[in-house]
């Protein structure tokens, strides 16, 4: 293979499209920008949330990943794919963590660099009601505390799942973010 001077150097996982090389060049530089820790860019109060549509596939993916295979979760068939499913609530329901699972894809906002030196160093769950495969739930994050313990600065948030129909409440959580 005869090398191209004239393309950019890239790395060893080439071919490279023009989107991904776009894609790394901006990264690389978004490295140079300032960044905050975590601590300074969170104020009690902050609260951030969105949607997620719990599909079967997602079910299935997640189930699959945690190895938790148990048929109240069962909300697909094969060449039939989306079926009622049965669990002893009704319908098929979504693994008890499967929603936590995306709480810091709420909880981090994506408008801003990404904090420097964040730890997830707490978690406490209460799973109030089950959610059906199919459902979709909105999962809201909002900082309530900030506190520094053994020298170390860390952000509580409280999160809150509800199904966007119903207003049902699925799940709260506390957690706490040590901020470096």
């Amino acid at each position: 293979m005869t090398e191209n001077k004239t393309l950019p150097a890239t790395d060893a996982l080439t071919p490279m499209t023009e989107i991904q090389v776009g894609q790394v060049r901006d990264f690389v530089d978004s490295l140079a920008e300032e960044s905050q820790t975590y601590w300074d860019m969170v104020t009690i109060g902050d609260e951030l949330s969105r949607e997620l549509h719990i599909t079967p596939e997602l079910v299935i993916l997640y189930a699959d990943a945690v190895e938790d295979f148990n048929p109240w979760y069962e909300g697909w068939k094969m060449n039939t794919w989306q079926i009622p499913g049965e669990s002893p609530f009704g319908p098929a329901v979504v693994p008890p963590l499967l929603v936590s699972h995306f709480v810091l894809s709420v909880q981090f906002d994506h408008t801003k660099p990404f904090a420097v030196g964040s730890i997830h160093t707490f978690h406490d769950s209460e799973i109030l009601e089950p959610i059906p495969v199919g459902a979709t739930v909105r999962i809201t994050t909002r900082a309530i505390d900030k506190f520094i313990k053994r020298e170390r600065r860390y952000v509580r948030h409280e999160v809150h799942v509800t199904d966007v129909t119903s207003g049902t409440l699925y799940m709260r959580e506390v957690r706490d973010i040590l901020s470096l």
